[in-house]
This record gives C-alpha cells, structure tokens and sequence, in this order.
C-alpha cells in the first residue's frame, strides 16, 4: 500500500493537523490505519502519537505528550530521511526538540509545532 496524502483520510487529517485540531487528524489518520500493513501501519501509528501528543498538550498533560513523543521517535528511527512525501528526519529533529523543551519544562522555549510534509 502507497500512502497517498494528496486525498482522503490522510489529505484530511493532514490539514486538521496543520490547523491545530489534532484531535481531529488523529481520527482520520487512524481509520486509514486500521485498514494498513506494514511498514506504513507503523508509520501511521507514529503520526496518531504525535497528533496526539499535540492533543494533550493542548490539554496541559505534559508527561502524557512526552510519553506519546518518545513513542512515536521510536517507531520512526527505523525509517529512512525520507519516507513516501514525508520527510522523516526533518519530524524526528522536531520530535527531539520538543522532548528537550518538556524535559526542561520551560515552556517558553518550546519550539514550533513540528511539521508533517
């Protein structure tokens, strides 16, 4: 299965995700999850950790995002740099900065939400 983020549930979930309902791109991503096999189930399954760590900190759970953080960099690093469209290495970068800016609980230090292109 090619995953094809230019339409459907993926599109869908990609835009939600862009626009801060991470909620939101999470429920889409899944349902395309659920039908996949792998690598791309593993690979969905990171993004869903990662729309909803977003969630959660939304939410002021920080050890829950974290969690979900950790999770997802862990399923992505045995993908390569780039993946289909997704550049891989680009989001892990942004995953371990994130982790940082948690561990050292300085809010204002936290980096912009990673991007998923």
């Amino acid at each position: 299965m090619t995953l094809d983020w230019s339409c459907g549930a993926l599109a869908e979930g990609l835009r939600c995700y862009k626009s801060g309902e991470f909620f939101l791109a999470h429920e889409h991503w899944e349902g395309v999850w659920l039908k996949s096999e792998e690598p791309e189930k593993t690979f969905l399954q990171a993004l869903i950790q990662i729309a909803a760590a977003f969630h959660h900190l939304q939410r002021k759970n920080f050890i829950g995002a974290a969690s979900l953080l950790r999770a997802a960099l862990r399923r992505l690093e045995a993908f390569p740099a780039a993946y289909g469209v997704i550049a891989v290495e680009d989001l892990r970068a942004s995953l371990r900065a994130w982790l940082r800016a948690l561990d050292r609980e300085e809010p204002s230090l936290r980096p912009p939400i990673p991007h998923i292109r």
